[in-house]
Order: C-alpha cells, then structure tokens, then sequence
C-alpha cells in the first residue's frame, strides 16, 4: 500500500486552479486528456512509461487551451473524438457553474468552435455522451431533472427526478439505458426509448454524493452514500451487497477503475483523502491525504488515477494482486 500526504508517481503543473479532470474513457482516444479549471478547459495528451519505454515517467503535450468562462464543474468526451484520421476531431461536453452546458468540437488546426446548451435552472452536476455514436448526450442537475440533448442543442427528453441529480451514467454494453443517481438516495435506470424507469436501487446512506456503473462489469453499481462506500450488484439486490464506512466526515466521489472491475477510487470531504481500494480482497491500495482535492479520473487501459490537487495533476500507478 503507498501511504503518504503529498506523493504521487507523476504530476503535472496546471496555470490555474484545477476544478475537474477527465481521460477519454473509449480506447481510440484513451491517451486524451481534459482538465477543467475556474474559466479554461485544457485538452493534452498523455504517454507514461508504463506503456511506453521510451518515455521517462510521463510525456504530456497541450493540444488546446479553450477559453470556457464560468467555472468548469463536469466533462464528458465525446467517442467522435478521434486524432489518428483526417481530418481530426476532439469533441467534449462542459458543464460550468453558469447551468449551462459548452459543447466544444475542434479540428487541432484552425477551426475551433462552441455551442452553448441551455435549459437547466439550477447547478449541473454530471454529463455524458452516449458512448456509441455519440450523437446525443445527457445531464443531470440541482433542478431535479434528468435531459437529453442531441447535437444541435435540441432537448430530446426530460425526467423528473425526486431530488437533485448527483450522477449520470451511459455504458457502452447497453446504450438503450442511462443511470441516473440522485441525492436523495435512490439511483435509477431509465430506458431511453420508453423514457420509463426500469430498474430501481436504494442507497441506504444518505445523501448521495455520486454513483458510478462499473465498465468492466455492467451488473455492479458503486456510490458514496454519506461517508460510505456502497457496492450494488444488480442481479441479485436493490440494496447493497456490501457497505463500508470509508470517510467519518462524509465522501464526495466514488469510481470504478475502468482496466479492472474490482477497484475503486474514493474522495472524502473536507480534507482531500483519497483511498483506493479493491473491493474482491478487501485491500488498501492508496490512501494519501491532499490538502484540495477536485476530481478523479482513472485511465482506460492501465490502473492509474489522475486527481486535480490545486494547481497540479497528480498521478498514480495502483499496484493490485
């Protein structure tokens, strides 16, 4: 277990303050990279030394550097996004603290362009693309509903939700149905073309800071409920199988790592601990305390993690049996 207050394996410094952070969860992009700060949007790319010998530690190359305005509070990237064709294209979806949503699209040359989504009457919490085509995208937000939105900045549909919208999720092995976790608890599974719930979950801790649906296993859900970590697997309960009393001041994120479907990321609040766990074994495989801690994002197809900590990256490689 690595145990310390301020190490990482590798960092990065940012010019502002980091509010939240994003690899590219498709393989085609995977090595993109999106951070978020108090008014830009910076886009690079990253090559660490796990997968490639030639490179001492981490290699990061800025390939933008958008003007966004308002604090940036969530990222989706787009599965469009692709830099190995011609002519190339980087599409990504914002939320800021404006409620609205900045659908920015780029061909790294000259042409940059953004579209603003508007609708929401409160603060957005979460946004995604649907990972197949990407031509729709979906969000929720402190206005207690749930939209989708198709390319243009058309609303395709709204649900109701019975409290704030904490999370929202779309996986790829199943892109008929987006999971919505809300405040209050209860996390929902909507099918899109009825627009009706189809499956229903309750988080017995309370309140629900964020829910994540795992890549590498579609059945298992995991939240933060209060200062809880709560695992859901869908075939067998509506109530967690499992609860573990993580943080004794309360959570604020809960993620699965994407190359392995028995890890999770936690951050706890107010103090910025981050621990990694892994869920199968019952094992602590990272807990260090940052003094800011602002989003996590774990990397496609290696086991390392990516945490805004103030004006910096920083970066670690979890170890598992």
């Amino acid at each position: 277990m690595i145990e310390d207050h301020q190490g990482s394996d590798y960092f990065l410094e940012i010019k502002d303050i980091v509010q939240v952070v994003e690899f590219s969860p498709f393989e085609w992009s995977s090595n993109l990279l999106a951070v978020g700060t108090t008014s830009r949007v910076i886009v690079g790319s990253c090559r660490f030394q796990e997968e490639d010998k030639e490179v001492d530690g981490l290699q990061f190359e800025q390939l933008r550097d958008f003007h966004h305005g308002p604090r940036v509070t969530a990222i989706a990237w787009s599965p469009q996004t692709a830099l190995a064709i011609i002519p190339r294209i980087l599409r990504l979806v914002t939320a800021g603290g404006d409620r609205i949503l900045r659908l920015f699209k780029s061909d790294l040359k000259n042409e940059d362009a953004v579209q603003l989504l508007e609708g929401h009457t409160d603060y957005v919490n979460d946004v995604v693309f649907e990972p197949e085509k990407g031509d729709q995208l979906a969000s929720v937000s402190d206005d207690h509903t749930c939209r989708v939105w198709d390319l243009s900045g058309v609303q395709k549909a709204s649900f109701p939700l019975g409290s704030a919208g904490m999370s929202i999720k779309w996986h790829p092995m199943d892109s008929l149905k987006i999971m919505v976790g809300e405040k209050n608890g209860t996390i929902r599974f909507y099918n899109l073309l009825s627009q009706q719930p189809l499956l229903s979950l309750d988080c017995t801790s309370k309140p629900l800071r964020s829910a994540d649906w795992c890549l590498g296993d579609a059945l298992k859900v995991a939240v933060m409920g209060a200062g809880d970590l709560l695992i859901f697997d869908t075939s067998r309960s509506s109530l967690p199988v499992e609860k573990k009393p993580i943080f004794s001041e309360g959570g604020k994120q809960a993620l699965w790592c994407k190359s392995n479907p028995n890890i999770v990321a936690t951050v706890g609040a107010p103090q910025g601990q981050i621990k990694v766990l892994n869920t199968k074994f019952n094992q602590v495989l990272l807990n260090v305390t940052c003094p800011v801690s602002y989003g996590l994002s774990w990397h496609f197809r290696m086991p390392i993690l990516v945490a805004g900590v103030d004006r910096q990256l920083k970066f670690w490689v979890i170890h598992s049996t």
